[in-house]
């Protein structure tokens, strides 16, 4: 957590600045080799300066026709790096593995542990945390897309590397396995139910400790994404966390609906960020300082980039909801029921949050 003065003297850096925050440019270094890396992978990073030993490190996947660097220019991830001190990995698709600089999250290849492109993954994590004394406790991962679909591959593979995991307009592991069905995927054709889903997560590893706390994020009009995409994978992180079928709270974030899955004794396990009116794209938030509009990156007034961080206690957490703002009652979150109400439909917060429940196909 960053000290009073600390915070102090950023938001000095930023009156000083007239306001204007990160300045366009690649801020990411060549991590060089790193291993056999037999996915044909680059690797791109950010260690800000005088960074600590024993910090943690995330790691970043780009989208289909994104860079390294033009994820991150519209993400923030590096900024919030410089500004918090954690280290910052990017993975990068190279045009001789997929055309469109897709992760290949589909083939099975590339998605079974020690193989592919998940083993060069791998490979890397580890180059970066030996190299620059990283906390293995303390490594996330997180992706948009292809991205997103690749990093729930890496999550399902090598869980005891992972604290949490951020899964953006992603697909469960497995869901497909080869490009036809891939795209049938991404339209929610043909997606395998619920217990075959399970199954898939279970044998990607051979785990048997404590898997990833996984966040997931979906707009509500992701059309390339289709939004039942996020309820599979919801549904396939269930196998492993002791959690209900239905998300024991909801509430507004933002102007966002978030649901939660708790373990019994209270820790968030599984959560869902519905994104209202959202298409296909990582929702941003420039007025954060973090991140810029570009293809992709949907300022829709929400930062992903810095609720993710906080959810893994990257940046000091504190509440941000103006509770009078939401409704009347100054009530922002709903613990649902156990049995269903006859109450009439109510208004403001609880009745964004029905419709929402209502759209994922969790309420009637």
């Amino acid at each position: 957590m960053r000290s009073i003065s600390d915070t102090i003297e950023r938001l000095s850096r930023l009156r000083g600045s007239g306001g204007r925050v990160h300045e366009p440019g690649n801020l990411l270094a060549d991590l060089g080799p790193f291993g056999a890396n037999p996915g044909g992978l680059e690797a791109r990073v950010r260690i800000p300066a005088g960074m600590q030993p024993q910090a943690p490190l995330v790691v970043v996947l780009h989208g289909c026709t994104q860079t390294a660097s033009t994820y991150d220019h519209g993400s923030g991830w590096s900024r919030l790096a410089d500004d918090y001190g954690f280290a910052v990995l990017f993975p990068q698709q190279t045009g001789s593995n997929n055309a469109n600089t897709c992760f290949n999250w589909f083939s099975p290849g590339d998605t079974t542990r020690g193989q592919g492109e998940a083993a060069s993954i791998r490979q890397m994590i580890d180059t970066v945390a030996t190299r620059h004394n990283i906390d293995r406790s303390r490594i996330f991962i997180t992706g948009l897309s292809a991205g997103g679909a690749m990093a729930n591959v890496m999550l399902a593979t090598y869980p005891e590397v992972f604290s949490g995991g951020a899964i953006i307009a992603g697909l469960a592991y497995r869901a497909a396995a080869s490009i036809p069905e891939a795209f049938d995927r991404m339209r929610g054709h043909g997606l395998p139910d619920a217990v075959t889903l399970q199954s898939l997560l279970r044998n990607g590893s051979h785990h048997g400790g404590p898997w990833p706390a996984i966040s997931v994020w979906q707009g509500t009009l992701d059309a390339t994404v289709v939004p039942l995409n996020a309820l599979s994978i919801i549904d396939q992180w269930r196998a492993v966390h002791p959690v209900s079928q239905k998300p024991g709270l909801v509430e507004v974030v933002d102007g966002h609906t978030r649901m939660v899955w708790k373990s019994p004794d209270g820790r968030d396990l599984i959560e869902h960020y519905s994104i209202h009116g959202m298409g296909h794209g990582t929702p941003i938030d420039p007025r954060s300082g973090y991140g810029r509009s570009a293809p992709y990156m949907l300022d829709v007034k929400i930062s992903s980039t810095l609720h993710i961080a906080r959810s893994w206690g990257l940046i000091a957490s504190f509440e941000k909801r103006a509770e009078r703002d939401l409704d009347p009652t100054g009530k922002t979150t709903v613990e649902l029921p156990t049995t269903p109400s006859s109450a009439p439909a109510s208004s403001g917060i609880q009745k964004t949050i029905e419709d929402a429940l209502r759209a994922a196909g969790l309420m009637k």
